[in-house]
C-alpha cells in the first residue's frame, strides 16, 4: 500500500470512527429521553387511585318506627331539645294505604260513532255523573232519506235544514287572474274573443297572432265569464261573472242556506231514543234506587278525577264505562277525560288513533311529613336502642328496622363500574405506550451493539493502516539516511 493511499484509507477510517461516535451519542440521548418518558408513565400509574366498591353498609342505616292506628310512621329526625331536657324534637314521615285513590287502567281504543257519540267495544261511553233516558242533542233523525244531528233550545228539538239557491258569490284572487273577456255584436249573435293586457287596455289577436288593441274599450263593454275545461255540459262550463262597485268580482253560483227547522211531535216521537240504563251492562242490573246511588257515587268520584287529573277545575267532564271483573264478577268503573276522547285523532275507521287516558279507583299509598314535634320523650333499653316514644301523652312502642338505600346503593355501584372500566382502560394504555418505548429502546440497544462492533473493526483496521504508515515513514527515513 502506497504511502498516499494509507493516509488517505486512515483519514477515511477516522472520519467513520467519528460518524460512529455520534451516532452512538444520539442514540445513548434517545435512550434516555426514552427512559425518561417510561420513568413518567411509571409515576402516574403509582399515582392513580384504584376504584374501591362500595359497601352497602355505607348505605344502611337504623330507623325506628312506630304506629298509630292504620297508620305506620317513620321517625326521619331527632333533635335533642336543650332548653327541656330528656325530651326531643322529632320528625316523622306517616304512611298509609288509600282505597279511594285514582290509579292508572289499561287504555282501550275508542271508536267515534258519530252525533257526538263514542264506544268501546259494543259499550257507549256515558257522561260521568249524569244518566239520560229521553231525547237530546246528538241522536239522529232521518227526514226522506237524509240524516240529520238533533239539537236543542229553548224553542224546542230541531235541525238544520240546508237549501241551495242561484245566486251570486264573490270571486277569489285566483279566479279574477283567470277570467275570460267576449265582445258581442249588436245582435249577441256572434263573438270575439278579447284579452286583457298587462297594463289594463285590452286587444284582439289578429290571424297571424299579433295584437290589435281596442282602443276606449273596457269591461263594462265585454262579457266576462269563468271556463271550467273539466264540464262536459257547456252550460255547465261556462259561468258569467260581473264586476261590482267595489271593484271585486262575483259569480253565479249555487248558494248553501242554512235554516233552523222545528220538529213536529210526530217527528220527535219518532226518534230513537237512547236510555243509558236501559243499555248499560252494569246499570241495567240495578234497582232504580241503587242507579240514583251510582250516579252520586259517581259524581263524588268526577270532582276526586277532577282535583287530582284536571288541576281541581270541577267543569272538566269526564266519561264512564263498568267492566265486569271475570274473577269476581262484580263491575268498576273506567273513566276517560272527555276532552282528550272528543279531541283524539280518528283513522279511516274512526278508530281512536291518539293516546286517551284511563283511570279507575284503586288503592295508592300514601305519605305526609310531620316536622319539628316538640316536647317528645324516648325510653331506652339496656342497650341504648329506643324502645318507646311518647307523644301529646300518648305511648308508643318503637320497631327497630334496618333499612338500605337501595338505590343510592346501586347508583354508587354504577358509578364504581364506571370508575373501575375507566381505572382499567387507563392502565391498559399507559402499559401499551410502555411496551412501545421498551420496544423502541430495545431496537436503538441492538442499533448500539452494532454501532460497537463496527467500531471496533474500524478501530482495529485504523490500529493496522497507522502501522504501515509507521513503517513507511521509517523505511523512508532509512533510505535517506
Amino acid at each position: 500500500m502506497g504511502m498516499a493511499a494509507s493516509q488517505a484509507r486512515f483519514l477515511g477510517l477516522t472520519a467513520r470512527m467519528n460518524n460512529l461516535e455520534f451516532e452512538g451519542q444520539q442514540i445513548n440521548q434517545q435512550r434516555t429521553a426514552l427512559s425518561n418518558k417510561s420513568a413518567s408513565y411509571y409515576t402516574d400509574l403509582l399515582g392513580m387511585d384504584v376504584p374501591t366498591a362500595p359497601s352497602v353498609e355505607e348505605f344502611t342505616q337504623t330507623v325506628y318506627s312506630f304506629n298509630d292506628g292504620a297508620l305506620t310512621n317513620q321517625i326521619t329526625s331527632l333533635i335533642s331539645d336543650p332548653a327541656n331536657p330528656g325530651t326531643y324534637k322529632v320528625s316523622y314521615i306517616r304512611s298509609w294505604t288509600d282505597d279511594f285513590s285514582i290509579v292508572s287502567a289499561s287504555p282501550s281504543i275508542v271508536t267515534n260513532m258519530g252525533g257526538g257519540t263514542y264506544n268501546i267495544g259494543g259499550t257507549k261511553l256515558r257522561l260521568l255523573g249524569q244518566v239520560g233516558g229521553g231525547t237530546t242533542v246528538g241522536n239522529s233523525i232521518n227526514i226522506d232519506g237524509t240524516t240529520y244531528t238533533v239539537n236543542n233550545d229553548t224553542g224546542g228539538y230541531y235541525i238544520n235544514e240546508e237549501t241551495t239557491t242561484r245566486g251570486l258569490k264573490v270571486c277569489t284572487a285566483q279566479e279574477v287572474a283567470n277570467l275570460e273577456y267576449y265582445k258581442f255584436n249588436a245582435d249577441y249573435s256572434a263573438a270575439e274573443r278579447v284579452y286583457k293586457d298587462t297594463d289594463g287596455s285590452f286587444y284582439t289577436l289578429a290571424d297571424d297572432g299579433t295584437k290589435v288593441t281596442q282602443a276606449g274599450l273596457t269591461e263594462d263593454d265585454l262579457i266576462m265569464c269563468l271556463y271550467d275545461d273539466t264540464q262536459t255540459d257547456p252550460d255547465k262550463a261556462v259561468t258569467l261573472v260581473q264586476k261590482n262597485a267595489d271593484n271585486t268580482y262575483s259569480k253565479e253560483a249555487d248558494i248553501v242556506n242554512t235554516n233552523k227547522r222545528y220538529l213536529t211531535t210526530d217527528e220527535i216521537n219518532s226518534i230513537t231514543i237512547y236510555n243509558d240504563v236501559a243499555n248499560d251492562p252494569y246499570l241495567s242490573t240495578l234497582s232504580p234506587d241503587q242507579v240514583t246511588q251510582t250516579v252520586e257515587e259517581e259524581k263524588a268520584i268526577l270532582k276526586l278525577l277532577n282535583d287530582e287529573l284536571n288541576n281541581g277545575d270541577q267543569t272538566g267532564q269526564w266519561f264512564v264505562r263498568y267492566v265486569q271483573n271475570t274473577s269476581t264478577g262484580e263491575y268498576e268503573g273506567v273513566y276517560y277525560k272527555a276532552d282528550e276522547v272528543t279531541g283524539a285523532v280518528w283513522d279511516g275507521k274512526n278508530n281512536s288513533q291518539s293516546f286517551i287516558g284511563a283511570y279507575k279507583l284503586g288503592s295508592a299509598e300514601r305519605i305526609e311529613e310531620v316536622k319539628g314535634v316538640d316536647g317528645v320523650e324516648l325510653e331506652r333499653d339496656s342497650t341504648g336502642r329506643y324502645i318507646k316514644i311518647t307523644i301529646d301523652g300518648k305511648d308508643y312502642a318503637l320497631s327497630t328496622n334496618t333499612v338500605t338505600d337501595q338505590d343510592a346503593y346501586e347508583d354508587a355501584m354504577n358509578q364504581y363500574e364506571y370508575d373501575k372500566a375507566s381505572y382499567d382502560q387507563s392502565i391498559e394504555e399507559i402499559n401499551a405506550k410502555i411496551e412501545i418505548i421498551q420496544s423502541e429502546d430495545k431496537n436503538l440497544e441492538l442499533r448500539l451493539k452494532q454501532l460497537d462492533t463496527e467500531h471496533n473493526a474500524v478501530s482495529n483496521e485504523k490500529d493496522a493502516v497507522s502501522k504501515v504508515i509507521e513503517k513507511a515513514v521509517e523505511s523512508g527515513f532509512k533510505t535517506f539516511g
